[in-house]
């Protein structure tokens, strides 16, 4: 179903919601009514959007939820801040008013050599958050940032354009990362990631935030020189909870330094909205309408606080996030959305043996209208290679050594005539050198994605690398306790390690290198970082090998 279909009949089913919601349910009736808002562009006209701050009036820092930038294209960066002198605060402690924000653009980290300088407004009805498109840029090249209000200044960020469309870029190196629950430890990996000026460009693949409550003490993070408020010991379900969530983990200094050090190109999965959601289904049995409207909720607020351009911004519970970036000729990236369209999970979800119902060619993990926008997309490609950004496990994956096993029904798994229909769409289009980028499961894989996966002797068709989680798992370990099962069962499966961290992927003309980057804890700060395995993958040879 189209984008603009779905608009249309989502905000009739909000305005039926709203109309019928009490105040038992989790939204207020106050609450419902402003949701009806998320359905038309914002802000929106009246005394709120009508009044200014004077930014002189700001008496505390207001950047302290950090800057970030993303999206990079040939001649533009998207450029992302947020004002809250009181990140706890509901309203982040600022007046319902709207404040210009100054911003500046240049070529060294100094600012000797401004390129472009402007302003922005931060309007309430974003929570003050600022998105800003700067455009006729050189092509790849790094550039510097930076925000002022009144007498603030932001810390500097560093981003950079993509190469030029018909450059033959030589290699560029890339980060892709997942799964970052606050609750199960520290950020570290982001700030080792941080410190690598080699990456250009951080993909994350969702789960950016989770729904979870989180203790006065940090879960597992056991803070003993602070308590958190007692607004995030409970589920997000309404605006206002996921405004509040965002903002804790943007307080996170490892997590700020990523994004102040890389562009980010962001996608989410579940977690950032209710666990396991598949469309307009939830986890739980509550009425679809009132699904909807937490779902607008969770949009609004992941909108806002990533560095996405003003064409993702949401329509009630629907956003547009599915794109396509390049990188010269070089590289091609398909980022994908494969939790808002989805078909409900097969069997009741869970780990399954699969029975008729995951082969239905009716069922679908993108919807057909991003589907049709994939294959079309690499049948126009003239790119080295073709990498998807995504979310759940697309290579097969068995769980158990008896046969028949279970396998996932929340992965490609359990939409086998989905995958079969995408690996056919990447062979008609002539695409030989495909990767496929993962989050998820808390762990890193690296996989031989076959013709057959129930055929050793089948072909590889492509490669797809799994980032590890950054916290979410707590520590793990180096082989978790399904390890040799794993291996066995999927002989596809080249490499598992159960610990957090994240990878890095360097693209040239000849090979791809993927190299496995894990700590040894996250429960306490300070964990050093390693590289636990590297794999190549050749040019017209796909197929891993050790590097």
């Amino acid at each position: 179903m189209p984008l603009d279909a779905h608009v249309s009949r989502h905000t009739a089913e909000l305005r039926a919601a709203a109309a019928h919601l009490g105040r038992r349910r989790f939204l207020t009736v106050t609450a419902a009514a402003a949701a009806l808002a998320f359905a038309v562009h914002l802000p929106t006209a009246g005394a709120a959007g009508a009044a200014e701050l004077d930014a002189a009036r700001i008496g505390a820092d207001p950047f302290t939820l950090g800057v970030a930038s993303g999206d990079p294209q040939p001649d533009s960066v998207l450029l992302w801040t947020r004002l809250a002198p009181e990140p706890f605060a509901p309203d982040g402690g600022l007046p319902d008013q709207r404040v210009t924000v100054h911003w500046e653009l240049a070529h060294d980290a100094e600012f000797r050599r401004v390129v472009r300088r402007g302003t922005a407004l931060a309007h309430p009805e974003f929570r003050h958050t600022v998105h800003v498109e700067v455009g006729a840029l050189d092509s790849g090249r790094a550039y510097y940032y930076r925000f002022r209000a009144g007498a603030w200044i932001s810390g500097t960020g560093r981003t950079r354009t993509a190469p030029a469309p018909g450059d033959m870029v030589s290699r560029m190196k890339l980060a892709a990362v997942s799964c970052q629950a606050y609750h199960d430890g520290y950020f570290t990996p982001y700030a080792h990631l941080a410190d690598d000026d080699s990456v250009e460009v951080v993909f994350h693949l969702g789960d950016y935030l989770y729904e979870y409550a989180v203790s006065p003490v940090g879960g597992a993070r056991n803070y003993t020189d602070r308590a958190l408020p007692s607004a995030f010991n409970r589920e997000t379900l309404t605006l206002e909870d996921y405004r509040l969530r965002y903002a804790l983990y943007k307080i996170d200094p490892d997590l700020r330094a990523a994004h102040a050090a890389h562009p980010f190109v962001v996608t989410w999965d579940d977690h950032e909205t209710e666990n396991n959601y598949a469309g307009g289904t939830p986890e739980d049995s509550v009425p679809p309408e009132e699904f909807l409207l937490r779902r607008a909720s969770a949009y609004r607020a992941y909108w806002e606080h990533l560095p996405l351009r003003p064409l993702q911004l949401p329509q009630g519970p629907d956003m547009r996030l599915y794109r396509r970036l390049h990188w010269g000729r070089l590289a091609q990236f398909d980022v994908l959305d494969t939790r808002q369209y989805r078909s409900d999970q097969a069997q009741g979800d869970g780990a399954k043996v699969p029975g008729p119902e995951v082969d239905d060619p009716a069922r679908t993990m993108t919807g057909e209208t991003q589907e049709r926008w994939l294959l079309d997309g690499w049948r126009a490609s003239r790119a080295v290679w073709n990498v998807l950004p995504q979310q759940v496990v697309f290579s097969q994956r068995k769980f158990d050594l008896t046969e028949p096993s279970r396998v996932s029904m929340d992965a490609w798994d359990g939409y086998r005539a989905a995958r079969r229909r995408v690996l056919d769409g990447a062979e008609a289009a002539g695409v030989t050198n495909l990767m496929v980028l993962t989050g998820d499961v808390h762990v890193g894989y690296a996989f031989d994605i076959k013709d057959d996966f129930d055929d050793p002797s089948s072909r590889v068709r492509g490669t797809e690398i799994v980032a590890t989680s950054i916290a979410s798992g707590r520590d793990g370990a180096e082989r978790p306790a399904n390890w040799a099962t794993y291996l066995a069962a999927n002989p596809h499966l080249r490499f598992y390690d159960g610990r957090r961290g994240y990878v890095t992927v360097t693209l040239d003309e000849s090979l791809a290198r993927a190299d496995f980057r894990t700590v040894p804890y996250v429960t306490a700060p300070g964990a050093p970082v390693s590289t636990a395995a590297s794999f190549v993958t050749e040019v017209g040879e796909p197929g891993l090998k050790p590097a």
